[in-house]
C-alpha cells in the first residue's frame, strides 16, 4: 500500500489550531551564546525574570534525596505540596490545586473547563501572551482590550467587551511586562458585574508591596488566583504552578488536570522551598531594594523613561532607540535583556529588565551609560 501524504492527515487537525499564535519566550543563555558566538558562562541573564540567587539550597537537597524514588509514581494530585501550600497561603487544601509544567498547565486546564468553540476570553494588553494562545487552542477567541496609557487596567473597557460568550477575564497582577497591579475594587466590580471567571495571575506577587488579592476568593465564587514557583522560589526549571480557587473550581480542575502532573522531584523541591522562609524573605528583600535603586538610577543617570514596578523586573522606554537596538547594545556588554516586541500594544522602543543582584544592576547602569555615550 502506498504511503499517504502528510496532507491527508493534516485534514484531521482542528480548525482552531491553525489560528493559534506562537508563544515567544525569552531565549536561554546558551541559545544567545550560540547565535552570537559568545561564552554562555560570561553572560548576565536578565531577560526571563528568573531568580538571580539560584534555587534554595534546601530545594536542591530535597531533589537529591528524592531522586532515589524517581522510579515511582508521585501522588496523583500532589497532596503533600497542597498541604504545604495550605500552610503558606492560609487556605484549606480543597481550595488549592497544583500542576506542571508551570502555571501554563493550569491556564490550559481552566480554558479546557470553561471555554469551548466560539466562546470568548478577555485579555487586557499588553500582558503575558499565553492566556490567549491557550484559549485559541480549545477553539476560543481572545478579545484584546487595551490598558490605559499608564498601563493601568481600563475596567470600563473590559466591561464593554463582555458578551454572553465571555467565559474568562485574564488579568495579571503584577502585570507582565508592565509591573503594575490591579486594585481590589476593580476586581470586585468585574466579579459582580459579569458572569465570567476572573483569573488573577500572581506569579510575581511575593515581590509586590501591594500584596495579594487572594482574600477575594472568600467573597466570590468566580475568582481564581494563579501562582508559580518560577520566580520568588527560584524553581523555574522545575516547571510548577498552583491555583487558589473556590472549592467547586478546584474539584473540577482536578478532573481535567493530568494525573501525576507534579513529579516526585518537583514536589520535593517545592515543599522544601515553601518551608524555606529565610530564602524567600532574603530574595524578596533584595529585589525590592534593588528595584527601587535601579529605577532611581535610570531616572537620574539616563534620559530614558522607566516605569514603576511591583514585579522582579522593570520596563524602560529607550526611545529613540528601538528595543532591538537596545538589546543588541546590552548583549555586546554581556547582558541579556528582553525586547518587548512580542508583547501586544507596548511599542517598539520598550525593553524589560529583570532585577538582578547589586553587582548585576551596577553593570546594567554601566551598560546604559556607555551605550548612551557611543
Amino acid at each position: 500500500m502506498a504511503r499517504k501524504s502528510k496532507e491527508a492527515y493534516a485534514s484531521l487537525l482542528k480548525d482552531s489550531v491553525s489560528n493559534v499564535p506562537e508563544y515567544v519566550p525569552g531565549k536561554t543563555a546558551s541559545q544567545i551564546a550560540a547565535e552570537y558566538g559568545l561564552d554562555p558562562g560570561s553572560l548576565i541573564k536578565l531577560n526571563a525574570n528568573e531568580n538571580p540567587l539560584g534555587p534554595p539550597d534546601s530545594a536542591v537537597s530535597a531533589i537529591q534525596n528524592a531522586a532515589k524514588d524517581a522510579s515511582l509514581y508521585p501522588t496523583a494530585d500532589a497532596s503533600n505540596l497542597r498541604k504545604a501550600l495550605s500552610g503558606y497561603t492560609g487556605f484549606p487544601v480543597e481550595n488549592i490545586a497544583a500542576s506542571g509544567p508551570g502555571m501554563d498547565s493550569l491556564i490550559d486546564a481552566l480554558n479546557k473547563l470553561f471555554v469551548g468553540e466560539g466562546d470568548e476570553v478577555i485579555v487586557p494588553v499588553p500582558t503575558f501572551t499565553y492566556y490567549g494562545i491557550s484559549a485559541s487552542a480549545v477553539g476560543g477567541t481572545s478579545v484584546d482590550v487595551d490598558l490605559n496609557e499608564d498601563y493601568s487596567l481600563n475596567t470600563d473597557a473590559v466591561l464593554k467587551a463582555v458578551t454572553d460568550r465571555t467565559k474568562i477575564i485574564w488579568l495579571c497582577s503584577p502585570n507582565n511586562p508592565t509591573g503594575n497591579v490591579v486594585s481590589a475594587s476593580d476586581i470586585r466590580k468585574l466579579a459582580e458585574e459579569t458572569n465570567a471567571i476572573i483569573f488573577i495571575d500572581e506569579a510575581y506577587v511575593e515581590f509586590s508591596e501591594a500584596g495579594s488579592l487572594s482574600s477575594l476568593i472568600r467573597e466570590y465564587d468566580n475568582i481564581v488566583i494563579g501562582r508559580t514557583f518560577s520566580k520568588a522560589f527560584g524553581l523555574a526549571g522545575m516547571r510548577l504552578g498552583y491555583v487558589i480557587a473556590p472549592a467547586w473550581i478546584v474539584s473540577n480542575l482536578l478532573r481535567v488536570l493530568p494525573p501525576f502532573a507534579v513529579s516526585i522531584l518537583a514536589e520535593a523541591a517545592a515543599v522544601a522551598a515553601v518551608n524555606d522562609i529565610k530564602y524567600l524573605n532574603a530574595g524578596v528583600s533584595m529585589v525590592r531594594t534593588e528595584r527601587k535603586k535601579l529605577i532611581e538610577n535610570i531616572r537620574e543617570r539616563t534620559p530614558y523613561k522607566v516605569y514603576p514596578s511591583e514585579g522582579n523586573f522593570i520596563i524602560v522606554d529607550v526611545s529613540p532607540k528601538t528595543s532591538k537596538e537596545a538589546v543588541d547594545d546590552f548583549l555586546k556588554k554581556g547582558i541579556l535583556i528582553r525586547s518587548c516586541d512580542s508583547f501586544q500594544n507596548i511599542g517598539r522602543n520598550t525593553v524589560r529588565i529583570t532585577v538582578g543582584t547589586p553587582e548585576m544592576n551596577e553593570k546594567i547602569m554601566e551598560a546604559f551609560e556607555t551605550s548612551e555615550n557611543q
